[in-house]
């Protein structure tokens, strides 16, 4: 695919579009969200073709996954050369040298100098499941403490973590209990209503879990482990105050509670860094990662100081988990970001923000713009002396930014986020801008 920019030919959706989205209608589940008739054929580099011949640039990475962008020929050389070699044995009953060697590899650029050793699943959720069940079995205590806003994953463990949008929950309780939720630190939105400055200073969310959780509700010593976005995604892509996962860390320490850092969205690279919490230099016991490590083959990573994992055989396993394809694609996707597409992230990140630098004083429903890398988010309000959330404001940018052929998704409540492949190019981050701050103006008028 030669194209660098998108290419609109048909009407959207377009006739071949119209007859998946039948057929997806009569047959798949009604619970997955879709925000635009988008029917994807191939994707190559940040442009995806749908099933009309229509070329988008996709600014949203297939959810944060494909972090080398689409089809990467390295990628995709080293999955066929595996899938023919071996595809499955289960690596919880039998051995496969990429395994460890994946293994050795996490070990080698997570946070930490200590022994590690690292768990395999197939998603960001079953790593956070694994998390929790670690976090209970060493530490021999139930409750969690997370932060709302935050996403963790859809399943039963997961999910109790989990307070982004009351819709994920509605329906599915009792869930795990033992769970509390603290405010999570906003320094555009400070939940102790505090403007920016004094947000950043103070780091209220986290004094809050000694001041008054520990105080009133919530035994310390009864805590397995704090689990913590450390920049929240689809809480809005909010970055936390410099302090904020030190305090954590502190917190911790001083009640023998386990730090877990849930890096499923913004690691591997996104950031400019490997991992988001490099950016504070906090260092967790547990890190957890999925979404991006693999470019789009599923795999879940949990990687615990070595003393952690004391849980014996039978403890806990996945049947698929570290697959041996998923682990060549996880290998080859780091070597480039290593290489060459986390600096592009870091380069191309600072070139984006600074381009929406302005946009709060230039747009009158753009209230905040922040970010790290190519992990950014922009979101729009009604009022920008009220900050009143102006969600549908964001839905008319979403969807007339994909009939000019830009992917986008929001987060939170009124933000977008810009997410795309760690790869792409001036050219098409300015194109990208461009289209954004189109729509934008138009939804102004």
């Amino acid at each position: 695919m030669e194209n660098k920019l998108p290419k609109i030919c048909t009407s959207l959706p377009g006739p071949e579009a119209q007859k998946i989205l039948a057929l997806d209608k009569r047959f798949i589940s009604p619970s997955y969200t879709r925000d635009y008739p988008l029917v994807a054929k191939r994707g190559q580099g940040a442009i995806v073709e749908d099933v009309d011949g229509n070329l988008f640039l996709d600014f949203a990475a297939g959810i944060a996954v494909v972090s080398t962008g689409h089809c990467h020929p390295d990628v995709v050389r080293a999955i066929q050369q595996q899938a023919a070699t071996l595809i499955h044995m289960s690596g919880t009953d039998f051995y496969y040298p990429l395994l460890v060697q994946l293994a050795e590899k996490m070990a080698q650029i997570t946070p930490g100098k200590f022994e590690k050793r690292v768990y395999f699943g197939n998603s960001g959720t079953e790593a956070v499941e694994a998390a929790m069940k670690l976090a209970r079995y060493h530490t021999k205590r139930h409750r969690f403490i997370a932060f709302l806003g935050a996403f963790h994953g859809r399943t039963f463990g997961s999910l109790s973590l989990t307070a982004s949008k009351a819709v994920q929950r509605r329906g599915f309780g009792p869930l795990l209990s033992g769970v509390v939720h603290v405010p999570y630190p906003n320094p555009y939105r400070c939940p102790a209503g505090h403007r920016a400055p004094e947000c950043v200073s103070e780091c209220v969310c986290a004094e809050y879990i000694e001041r008054q959780l520990f105080k009133t509700a919530v035994p310390p010593e009864e805590v397995a482990a704090i689990v913590v976005e450390p920049i929240q995604g689809e809480g809005g892509y909010i970055v936390p105050p410099p302090g904020f996962l030190d305090r954590l860390r502190q917190i911790a320490d001083r009640h023998g509670i386990l730090l877990v850092f849930d890096e499923v969205q913004c690691g591997m690279g996104r950031t400019g860094k490997m991992w988001a919490c490099e950016h504070f230099g906090t260092v967790p016991d547990i890190l957890v990662a999925a979404k991006g490590i693999a470019s789009g083959l599923p795999l879940g990573v949990m990687v615990a100081r070595a003393e952690l994992m004391d849980w014996g055989p039978g403890a806990h396993a996945s049947t698929f988990g570290g697959n041996p394809v998923a682990c060549a694609a996880a290998l080859e996707t780091i070597r480039l970001l290593e290489e060459k597409y986390m600096a592009n992230a870091a380069r191309m990140g600072e070139y984006i923000l600074g381009r929406l630098a302005d946009w709060p004083h230039k747009h009158a429903i753009v209230g905040d713009v922040r970010g790290k890398g190519l992990m950014i988010g922009v979101e729009l309000v009604k009022n920008r002396e009220t900050r009143e959330p102006y969600p549908e404001a964001r839905r008319k940018v979403i969807q007339r930014a994909f009939e000019q052929g830009l992917l986008i998704l929001g987060c939170g409540e009124n933000t977008v986020r810009l997410m795309p492949p760690l790869l792409i190019d001036r050219e098409q981050a300015d194109f990208a801008v461009d289209v954004v701050e189109r729509c934008i103006a138009e939804v102004e008028k």
